[in-house]
């Protein structure tokens, strides 16, 4: 027997959500296309991983498509783009290893809110696709029950062999330990209620325990190769005034945020070598000064202000360069600018910005870690050091900027490996909407 129809509380941020019953299931009719269907993408920062696929779906016949997000984003062809309201920040008095869990549960409510507005409308998907990092997913099988679930599952957090314990390194506290086995709560609950799961690259996939692997498929969101290639007769301004152009000697390093996870430390610690060897050198460095995954320098400010003041008179300021975060473009001119590019990270989620400057013949220079060596193999495809040496970077760096022809096979076997592994229309995409069908339908999906 069906529940009584049942309104979201509408009181107090911290109300119970009531249960609620699910929609009948369309009718779905054989063909080339992609079977009639709506489809429902949940993600705090929607478009974000869900861009290209969501769109490909869109221009299928038949499909009704939505996007559910907390922030403004991208607008689709075809996508109805829906906003919930960001939820109230968690009680300072609770215990600080739930507080992450506690503000997942807050926005969860926000989003089964939204859901249920949705479902009164008489729309009641037949699969959803969520990332449910920030706890989006916590309450969509309660709204609606018949759905197929299809979770993005991004990093499963633990003690030892990751982040935690790295930087330093050494053997993790008992507080530590204690705070990261609650810390993925929010994703226990969900793979709970997910029917699959997906994860962009296979050491993330491992991150995961062995019983969740069994239902978790490796997909990446896909680079677009035909778009990102290398520009020729480049020539930008950057906002300091200075001009780069084809045939400088530019050293690039890319990050969300300008902070330890990324190695930012470590390759600031490099430059002083880099400059004094190659008198000629330019050092761009593309993101923001807030950190986007660690914490902010005990003594305050930003870890920008921080190495700038470790390094003082070593550092010579006129040919280091902090742009900003810049449009998407100019970050491909910059890129396809660069003599050595240098990504350093933690093991962590691999960032997009390291495939696609190898999408665009860039001789990437990348950090000994899981993330990258899953991907660059040194001395075929790119250039390994170790994370915490800025003199093994620096040397790694002055011999690229010596010789370019010496290291121009790598370039192109960077391009190579990014268009046969990682390529958006003939391997990625094709992968992820066979996931979705096969989920959508009930069938098991393939793993790898």
């Amino acid at each position: 027997m069906a529940m009584p129809r049942r309104r979201m509380d509408t009181g107090r941020t911290n109300g119970a959500c009531p249960a609620a019953t699910g929609g009948a299931a369309l009718n779905r009719f054989p063909g080339q296309d992609f079977p009639t269907m709506r489809v429902l993408f949940v993600h705090q920062n929607f478009p974000a991983q869900y861009r290209h696929v969501a769109r490909a779906i869109a221009r299928r016949k038949g499909v009704e498509v939505v996007g559910l997000g907390e922030n403004a984003g991208e607008a689709l062809p075809g996508v109805q783009h829906l906003r919930y309201k960001a939820p109230s920040v968690g009680a300072k008095d609770t215990h600080r290893y739930l507080r992450r869990f506690e503000n997942a549960v807050f926005r969860g409510q926000q989003a089964a809110r939204a859901a249920m507005a949705l479902k009164e409308r008489g729309f009641s998907p037949d699969i959803i696709c969520c990332h449910p990092g920030w706890g989006e997913g916590l309450f969509l099988r309660d709204v609606w029950p018949a759905a197929k679930l299809l979770f993005y599952w991004e990093f499963y957090y633990n003690s030892t062999g990751a982040d935690v314990g790295f930087d330093p390194p050494g053997p993790t506290s008992m507080d530590d330990a204690c705070r990261i086995r609650v810390l993925n709560a929010n994703h226990l609950v969900t793979m709970q209620e997910a029917d699959w799961g997906q994860t962009p690259t296979k050491w993330q996939a491992s991150r995961f325990p062995a019983w969740a692997r069994e239902r978790i498929s490796v997909v990446h969101e896909g680079i677009d190769t035909h778009e990102i290639q290398r520009r020729r007769g480049v020539d930008i301004t950057l906002p300091d005034g200075c001009r780069l152009r084809e045939g400088d000697e530019v050293v690039t390093f890319v990050a969300r945020g300008m902070e330890p996870y990324r190695g930012f430390p470590t390759f600031m610690r490099s430059l002083p070598e880099i400059l004094a060897r190659r008198p000629a050198a330019r050092i761009v460095l593309v993101g923001g000064d807030e950190p986007h995954y660690g914490a902010k320098p005990r003594e305050g400010g930003t870890w920008k202000q921080v190495m700038l003041a470790e390094l003082g008179e070593r550092l010579d300021l006129t040919r280091v360069h902090f742009t900003g975060k810049v449009p998407h473009e100019t970050l491909i001119g910059l890129l396809s600018l660069s003599s050595a590019h240098v990504y350093l990270t933690y093991p962590f989620v691999l960032s997009w910005s390291m495939l696609e400057s190898m999408a665009l013949g860039c001789l990437v220079i990348g950090s000994a870690t899981a993330p990258v060596q899953e991907v660059i193999e040194h001395g075929r495809n790119g250039l390994l050091v170790d994370f915490f040496s800025p003199d093994a970077v620096a040397d790694a760096v002055v011999r690229a900027l010596a010789d370019p022809a010496a290291h121009a096979p790598l370039r192109a076997a960077a391009r190579r490996t990014v268009v046969e592994g990682f390529d958006l229309n003939s391997v990625c995409l094709p992968r992820h909407l066979a996931l979705i069908e096969a989920v959508a339908a009930g069938r098991r999906p393939e793993i790898g």
